[in-house]
Formats: C-alpha cells, sequence, structure tokens
C-alpha cells in the first residue's frame, strides 16, 4: 500500500502532471494540497475515468485538499478543524479532510504559511497546529493505524533547508514553527521521510523564482506522520523529485511510503 502526499499547486492548471504522476507511479491512496477550486469545480470525472475516487473540501482560489483512492471511495471522517482563517469573520479556510481507505486512517493537511512573521498569520499558523495536534490526539486514543500528512509549511531541522541563513526570517523554520512540529514527534508520529534519510539533504519544494530548481535551492516542509501502528508497517519512504523538472509543474514534488499489507 503506497500513500502519497502532493502539493499540486491549482488542479486545473497542473491537471496533465497530476495525471500522468497517478497513473505512472499508482498509489494506493493519493493526498493532495492546494487544489485552489471550489467544490464543484473540482474535476472528479478526471480522475474516476483512470480509476480514482475522491473526495475533496475546496475553496475559491486559494487552499483546497482532495483525497484520492485507486478503485475504493475514501469514507470521509472529519471536514475542517473548527478554527477560522486570521481575517475578522473570514470563517474556516479548507485546510483539512480526514478519511478512512483501507482500514487506514488518512488524515491530510495543507497548513497556514504563517508569513509574514510576526504578524496574524504567524499566530494563526501556531493556533491551527495546536488545533491540528488536539484532533491527532483524539486518533492517537482511537488506537487506529493513521498517517498525518500534507504540506505543513515547516522546516522541521536545519538538515532540511539548502540553506540555513536563506530562510533564517521565514515563518516555516521559526524555532516556534519548529517546536510546534516536534510536538508531534514526541507525542509518539513518526516522521517516514526522516527516519529513512537521517542525514537530510531531502527537498520537497523548490521556488519558482531565482533558479532554485535548476540550482536545487529546495527545503523539505511536505511530511508524512505514521502511527505506531503504521511505522512498523513501514517499507519504504521517498520524494519524487524528477515530478518537479517537468513542464508546468507543481513548485512541490510528490512524498509517498510504503506499507506492507
Amino acid at each position: 500500500m503506497r500513500i502519497a502526499s502532493f502539493n499540486i499547486n491549482g488542479i486545473k492548471a497542473r491537471l496533465p502532471r497530476l495525471k500522468e504522476w497517478l497513473e505512472e507511479t499508482r498509489p494506493t491512496v493519493a493526498c493532495l494540497q492546494e487544489i485552489k477550486t471550489m467544490d464543484e469545480g473540482f474535476p472528479a470525472d478526471e480522475f474516476e475515468a483512470i480509476g480514482y475516487k475522491a473526495i475533496w473540501h475546496g475553496q475559491k482560489g486559494f487552499n483546497g485538499v482532495a483525497i484520492l483512492a485507486d478503485s475504493v471511495e475514501p469514507k470521509e471522517i472529519q471536514r475542517g478543524l473548527g478554527i477560522d482563517g486570521p481575517k475578522e469573520g473570514e470563517g474556516e479556510q479548507a485546510r483539512y479532510l480526514e478519511a478512512d481507505v483501507n482500514g487506514v486512517r488518512i488524515c491530510n493537511l495543507y497548513l497556514p504559511n504563517g508569513n509574514p512573521h510576526p504578524g496574524p498569520k504567524f499566530d494563526y499558523k501556531l493556533a491551527w497546529m495546536e488545533k491540528l495536534r488536539e484532533r491527532t490526539r483524539q486518533i492517537w486514543d482511537e488506537e487506529v493505524p493513521a498517517v498525518v500528512l500534507g504540506d505543513f509549511n515547516v522546516i522541521p531541522e536545519d538538515k532540511d533547508v539548502w540553506s540555513v541563513r536563506a530562510m533564517a526570517d521565514d515563518a516555516l523554520m521559526q524555532p516556534e514553527s519548529r517546536d510546534h512540529y516536534a510536538r508531534f514527534l514526541s507525542d509518539g508520529w513518526t516522521d517516514a521521510i526522516d527516519t529513512l534519510n537521517p542525514r537530510g539533504g531531502v527537498w520537497t519544494f523548490w521556488d519558482y523564482q531565482a533558479g532554485a530548481w535548476q540550482r536545487d535551492h529546495g527545503f523539505r516542509i511536505d511530511h508524512l506522520l505514521l502511527s505506531p501502528e503504521l511505522a512498523d508497517r513501514m517499507t519504504a519512504a521517498g520524494v519524487d523529485k524528477a515530478y518537479r523538472g517537468r513542464e508546468k509543474s507543481s513548485d512541490h514534488t510528490p512524498v509517498w511510503v510504503d506499507l506492507r499489507d
């Protein structure tokens, strides 16, 4: 069973690349972030045609998450964490979707970026992480095999970025952001990519600006956190780096974990 995460950065703009990746790698479950479409604009028929069933939580112009499963319907458990956006009266942003697929709880998230730092957007990022931790503790208490995955917008350690100095002022690697991420690990969740790449140097994002991709100036912000039940079943985890280099690609690339049945 392969479970994957892919911040697609606009599902309509990247649909050809997304379908290529799905058909070439065939993950059992594919979690998408930044679909950037209202619910009615989600191209479910395109995925149905290649064998994937989907549920999604959309929002106009930005955010949005979706869960695709090969040949089976994801059973939705929860959407949203019950936390409003940073603007007064904004309501909740489309950033969280949870479902069961083949006996595994899939928790797909697009965590707030938090820039500029300091400010209300950074405060919202930290509050959102607190809400997420509340939910993951509830899931932990259920003792179900679970994976919490997606774009966390957190660079966990210095080894996860091409230049610490270049990103020193960014919300993605502030001590508060890193501390909140570390709390998930202290709760017992396993960072799949880091566990199998302990020396770091693995990137999941390269900016479109300043030739970041060509110069390999990237960092790791897309993560897969496994419950103990799934960590024991992990056989491999990796990053599909080559897809970042394709024409009209997302600025992220897919990450995945393989599990024994």
